[in-house]
């Protein structure tokens, strides 16, 4: 017994360590409103005299429980609760009997909701006995599918049975598809054009998009006789264009012939991929599709118009008209059609045999599947509502926020699911839909916020709450003309109450920063949660918002001063995280960072350009040996832009020293001076960014020029004095470079 009174302990205390702990997140509270607006659990307290003098009224706003323990009555509390109505409900339908069934229920509701606060309702679904399904057959004529043609002429029958296993009100549609009638795509010489098959076919159609043959029928002979008129065709490229016809079949509904209360179903047959947007560019086609109908004389005329679609506006228009397409693809492209099954919601593949012999079987297969899964979803959501869909029945999916799965439904069997819906803000009424893929019947859920007080305000205009100068609207005073104040206990007389507190908004425009109460244009500031004040003009310092070090406020080492440490004697660093020591910044000389950056916390911080660990290198600095050279040439020669004022501009910045050899270990310098000589020096940084010593070499090299003449004979000179040598003036260049003597 002992053992087991353990045991239900430990349970116990289990749940209530998972229970979920309410939390009022507080912002800027001015109003009851306000305080609804801030969190699913913040809650207001309109009882009077519930503040104490010179505290924010924002204390009213809080978790229920613990304004019932500040005091607050319960029934004081205000907290708007979430509503759901349900405005259409019309019962579920058992069987089919050619009026439009109910498969989905309720049809419509109503939800007012608290914002963050989630509402859970049930939705039901039963799919009908006996619904109706088209069927439209899409077949690839291309020449490789010649014998799986001559096998589908003789599918009526067979067809037909297998939908009346299924439904007494069965119809079926057949269309053809090859590609566009360009290059690359198809052969445009025109002879081509007209016969694209091979010379050994004797029936053969002229290349085209996509036609439709026959629009949804009941009727198997007419299905027959439309089928057998139908011949192959041909084009060049392997891809085919399934894509273009699946897009018109879905868009062109009037003309395919699909019903309002259907199941619809699209059977794609082909042993090729096939192209999507962007393959149209291969021919110049770049007008993007735009998921219309383009049906002519039962022919696509935008055809080599008009881009393939992408796959994305394929799922979209397949979903929209509640398409459920069956991929009926050979061995060769069966992973290909799998992967474009994964991007198409509600859509099944199947492996065809080379002749498609087996294509009743492999749709039968596909339609069973298509029909027990049972997918709820909804279409776009306004901006900051969440769904969360649960399903309720014996093969349930995972919760899920984009979809509900129920698996394995049996006709007749009633499934439910919980939808659980958030609005994250407050919102003007909206509304969404809610259904099952592939099945017509939606669920309308119109949707409003619930972000205002209905507070029981006692009808007095001027109340002895409020002085006599106001009236109380949940719990707080609203004052009259001419008085301000928690209580209008300050009498603002002519002055404007507007400048007032215009007197007592931060930099940001809010009043004594949301922390404290504008009174006669001066802030009064409010405790914190802690029990200590804000301070400061506008209540925007508070002593508990520093950075902390070791989960201590300051390191334990220093006072927090409107968020900012001050630390005690010996420490420093933002969170007074560091003893004060100099130690791992001293140089080889015992200065401290070379003069070229801070100690903090026993590290340099450097100025810009140098370098860790203790500033002795500048990377991005200018080369010295061209920045001093003014200074170099004024000091060591006298001379240069410098040498009237070569004290004033130089001898704080370079220390100098003439010499017959260098003696300094750093890099040499050799730059040309003002009258073009060659100036040689090195240079030493000393402590500080513009401090060095200089060794100058006190000779200084001239540049020697060397130029060599060379003369040619002219072709004809044309003077009195032919008697002359004549002199030879071509080819005067300065030989080799300048040289140093």
């Amino acid at each position: 017994q002992n053992m087991s009174q353990c045991w239900l302990f430990l349970l116990l205390l289990l749940m209530g360590l998972c229970q979920k702990e309410e939390v009022c997140s507080k912002s800027v509270i001015n109003s009851c409103s306000d305080c609804i607006k801030s969190g699913p659990y913040c809650v207001w307290c309109q009882q009077l005299n519930f503040t104490k003098p010179g505290e924010q009224e924002a204390v009213r706003c809080d978790t229920q429980a613990k304004l019932l323990e500040r005091g607050c009555k319960a029934e004081e509390i205000l907290s708007p609760p979430n509503s759901d109505t349900v405005t259409k409900n019309d019962r579920l339908s058992s069987t089919f009997d050619q009026q439009e069934p109910v498969q989905l229920a309720p049809q419509e509701i109503r939800l007012e909701l608290r914002p963050g606060l989630p509402t859970t309702f049930p939705i039901h679904f039963k799919r009908v006995q006996g619904y109706p399904v088209d069927l439209y057959y899409l077949m690839d004529l291309s020449n490789s599918m010649k014998d799986d043609l001559q096998n589908v002429k003789g599918l009526g029958k067979d067809l037909f049975a297998a939908l009346k296993k299924i439904t007494q009100h069965a119809q079926i549609g057949f269309g053809a598809f090859v590609d566009k009638t360009v290059l690359p795509y198809t052969n445009t010489n025109k002879d081509k054009l007209q016969r694209p098959c091979d010379a050994a076919d004797k029936q053969c159609q002229a290349a085209f998009g996509y036609r439709h043959v026959l629009s949804m029928t009941p009727r198997e002979e007419e299905f027959k006789t439309k089928v057998t008129e139908q011949f192959i065709s041909g084009n060049l490229d392997s891809p085919e264009g399934s894509l273009d016809a699946m897009m018109q079949a879905s868009v062109c509904g009037d003309k395919i012939g699909w019903r309002n209360s259907s199941t619809r179903l699209l059977v794609l047959t082909t042993d090729a991929g096939f192209h999507m947007a962007g393959d149209g560019k291969l021919a110049g086609i770049l007008e993007p599709n735009d998921e219309h109908c383009h049906m002519e004389n039962n022919l696509y005329v935008k055809s080599s118009e008009m881009d393939y679609p992408s796959v994305g506006q394929l799922a979209s228009q397949l979903d929209k008209n509640n398409i459920q397409p069956i991929f009926a693809v050979t061995k060769n492209v069966v992973n290909v059609y799998r992967q474009l099954s994964q991007m198409i919601p509600k859509s099944e593949v199947g492996e065809l045999s080379s002749d498609s012999r087996n294509v009743v079987r492999l749709i039968e297969d596909a339609y069973n599947k298509l029909s027990s899964k049972v997918t709820v979803t909804h279409d776009n959501l306004p901006e900051n509502v969440r769904v969360v869909y649960t399903p309720r029945c014996e093969h349930a999916g995972p919760p899920g926020e984009n979809r509900g799965v129920c698996d394995q439904v049996r006709v007749g069997q009633k499934i439910s699911f919980d939808v659980t819906v958030t609005a994250d803000t407050c919102m003007k009424t909206t509304s969404f839909t809610i259904s099952p893929l592939g099945i017509k019947d939606t669920l309308t859920v119109t949707l409003s916020t619930n972000c205002e007080c209905q507070c029981m305000d006692p009808q007095v205009a001027n109340h002895t709450h409020c002085k006599g100068k106001g009236r109380v609207h949940c719990g707080i005073c609203s004052c009259s003309q001419g008085f301000v104040g928690q209580f209008c206990e300050c009498s603002i007389g002519d002055k404007d109450e507007g400048t007032l507190r215009e007197a007592c908004k931060d930099e940001n425009g809010v009043e004594c920063g949301g922390r404290g109460d504008c009174v006669c244009g001066r802030c009064e500031c409010h405790t914190t949660e802690s029990g200590n004040y804000y301070h400061g003009a506008f209540c925007q310092c508070d002593d508990e918002q520093c950075e902390k070090f070791q989960n201590k406020l300051c390191g334990g080492k220093g006072k927090c001063n409107c968020g900012t440490c001050e630390c005690n004697t010996g420490y420093e660093g933002s969170a007074c995280q560091c003893t004060v020591s100099q130690e791992a910044c001293r140089t080889i000389n015992n200065t401290v960072c070379y003069g070229r950056g801070n100690c903090k916390c026993n590290r340099c911080e450097c100025d810009e350009g140098y370098q860790p660990p203790r500033c002795q290198k500048c990377l991005g600095c200018q080369n010295p040996c061209l920045t001093k050279l003014n200074c170099i040439e004024c000091l060591g020669f006298d001379q240069g832009p410098f040498k009237k004022n070569c004290t004033e501009a130089c001898s704080k910045s370079v220390f100098h020293q003439m010499v017959d050899q260098f003696t300094l270990s750093s890099k040499q310098c050799e730059q040309k001076d003002s009258e073009g000589c060659w100036v040689k020096f090195k240079l030493d940084q000393l402590v500080g960014k513009d401090n060095y010593w200089a060794e100058i070499l006190k000779s200084r090299g001239m540049v020697e020029i060397i130029l060599t003449y060379i003369y040619i004979r002219p072709v004809a000179v044309h003077t009195s004095h032919a008697s002359l040598p004549a002199k030879r003036f071509s080819n005067f260049r300065q030989h080799n470079s300048p040289k140093i003597v």
